[in-house]
């Protein structure tokens, strides 16, 4: 009711073009796979080749994790010296607004000085809104041209970074990479800390390297004379009332002002807040009504001490934080760490990666036995449909070509195996395993045609369809492996694995699959599991097999 019939249908210039291209692909396919067939040696060294490439590429491929975006937006810590007083932290910060404001590509930014929740009294940050990346340049190329402008102005440091787009557990730290080291003491963490920190800094690759451990902030310590204090009528709550209302801010009252009201706040004059010694020039009123020198009654030193104590899961901690040079993967830089810190730290203090690299640690651990488990899970399925052992052998053989061509893609185009990536050749397995096994087993039930015959007509006819398949597969994959689009950086070491194994894996499977075929078929008449087939040798040429035309 529907559908025409075959001669009314008539075609455009491009369906009878494409036409002509599969016709001649598969008359130039049909001789090739006979002179493959004759000459099978070829097609096992060329697998045993691959398979060895494989495994090398597999092994010596940067490891990734979540590769960075281009979603407009930089973020600077900025660090200056503990114990800086905010005024001074203020002017410091505002000569990093300057270098920032001159910066092309920057269309707003904003600044924020002093302890705000994730920034402690010493530092700020400078969070940076870019213009549409077709208005600058990359992302990663405006990160490196502000670093060493940034570095320019003494008595702070910044640390720019791009913010990543899924922020996986962890602090925020001036860097984006976190290595935290715990013990329950702190005279061992102390001691530690800076000589790990001090051996990151060698390794080659690595930036920005930093540690949240503070413990150099000037401070004054004040001892009370507790007995002199009390023959003076002065209490250890009248010494702490008295420095607080020279220094912390106290609220006396409130002027209410038609529209307003304002907070009356009382505290020394700011030229003697920043004096340590205007501390010997406070009086502490006694119970008696007299007033009393401070110094009389407390000792003052002037000591260092720390400015925070950070703690991780109760214990004291120290988090040290790091960034990469382009070109550096995340696996090389956590292999670099674990290698650094061995023989240097004493047995009470445990370390581990957090945020990004302690998620990326803990996947790439799982990884390969996901890939192990994915190709037993196939192997099941396929054995349960081709009721054999043998078989799906044969159909995951191609794996390794499809593994070789993602790899060497990846490698061409200078990515790391990401997450994304191996997704990509998880994608492979399901989408390579596509062969004209099923027709050569169906052909098998002929006892008069070899291994060699019934696998030279499955691939003839099943040319059309696993071309048309990969194709499309192609086609899909492709705008991905391009990287176009918002968030692309991402997506693309998946398009790239994808389109790398599918174009290598078919040009080569197309004839090595075959080749095994026929070997595991060898090997299974050997085992006495199939009785011997009529006929020998090579698949007759195309002139000789009128069959095979016409199929």
């Amino acid at each position: 009711r529907v559908l025409r019939h075959g001669g009314q249908v008539r075609h455009g210039r491009f369906y009878q073009a494409s036409e002509r291209v599969l016709e001649g692909s598969l008359g130039l396919y049909r001789s090739s796979l006979a002179w493959s067939l004759r000459h099978k040696w070829v097609n096992v060294a060329g697998l045993a080749v691959v398979l060895i490439l494989t495994i090398l590429f597999a092994h010596y491929i940067p490891m990734g994790f979540l590769a960075n975006e281009d979603n407009s937006q930089i973020l600077a810590f900025t660090e200056a010296a503990e114990g800086i007083s905010f005024d001074s932290l203020v002017e410091h910060q505002k000569a990093l607004m300057a270098i920032v404001q001159k910066k092309p590509g920057i269309e707003a930014f904003f600044s924020s000085a002093g302890a705000r929740g994730i920034t402690s009294s010493n530092s700020g940050i400078i969070f940076m809104h870019l213009k549409p990346p077709k208005e600058r340049p990359p992302i990663e190329d405006m990160v490196q041209e502000l670093r060493p402008k940034l570095s320019t102005v003494p008595g702070i440091r910044a640390y720019p970074q791009i913010p990543p787009t899924i922020r996986i557990g962890g602090q925020l730290t001036k860097s984006p990479y976190q290595y935290t080291l715990q013990s329950p003491s702190i005279d061992d963490l102390y001691r530690a800390a800076p000589l790990v920190e001090a051996k990151i800094r060698t390794l080659p690759g690595f930036l920005d390297v930093s540690s949240d451990l503070q413990i150099k902030n000037p401070e004054v310590d004040l001892d009370i004379q507790r007995d002199k204090a009390a023959t003076l009528g002065v209490t250890a709550s009248q010494i702490e009332n008295a420095l607080y209302d020279a220094y912390g801010a106290r609220q006396i009252s409130t002027i209410y002002a038609p529209n307003n009201q304002y907070k009356v706040i009382v505290e020394l004059l700011p030229q003697y807040q920043a004096d340590p010694a205007a501390l010997s020039m406070l009086y502490v009123r006694s119970s008696s009504g007299t007033l009393v020198p401070l110094n009389v009654v407390a000792n003052l030193k002037q000591s260092l001490g720390p400015l925070t104590v950070n703690h991780l899961g109760q214990l004291p901690a120290v988090t040290l934080s790091f960034n990469l040079k382009p070109g550096v993967s995340l696996g090389q830089a956590v292999n670099a760490v674990n290698g650094a810190v061995q023989g240097i730290l004493p047995q009470s203090i445990t370390t581990s990666f957090q945020g990004t690299a302690g998620a990326f640690q803990a996947a790439t651990a799982g990884l390969g036995l996901l890939l192990v488990m994915a190709i037993l899970v196939i192997y099941m399925v396929l054995g349960i449909l081709y009721e054999s052992f043998i078989h799906p052998i044969t159909i995951l053989s191609a794996l390794p070509f499809a593994g070789l061509g993602a790899l060497v893609t990846l490698s061409i185009y200078g990515k790391e195996l990401s997450l994304f990536a191996y997704v990509g050749i998880i994608m492979l397995i399901g989408l390579v395993k596509k062969n004209g096994i099923d027709f050569a087993i169906e052909a098998q039930k002929d006892p008069t045609k070899t291994p060699e015959e019934a696998i030279f007509e499955a691939c003839v006819v099943r040319f059309r369809p696993i071309m048309m398949t990969t194709m499309a597969a192609l086609m899909g994959t492709l705008p991905i492996a391009i990287g176009y689009g918002a968030g692309a950086e991402s997506r693309q070491p998946l398009g790239l694995a994808v389109v790398g194994g599918l174009l290598f894996s078919q040009m080569l499977t197309l004839y090595a699959t075959p080749v095994v075929y026929v070997y595991l078929e060898r090997f299974q008449e050997w085992l006495g599991r199939r009785p011997a087939h009529a006929g020998s040798g090579a698949p007759a040429r195309a002139e000789e097999r009128p069959e095979a035309v016409g199929v």
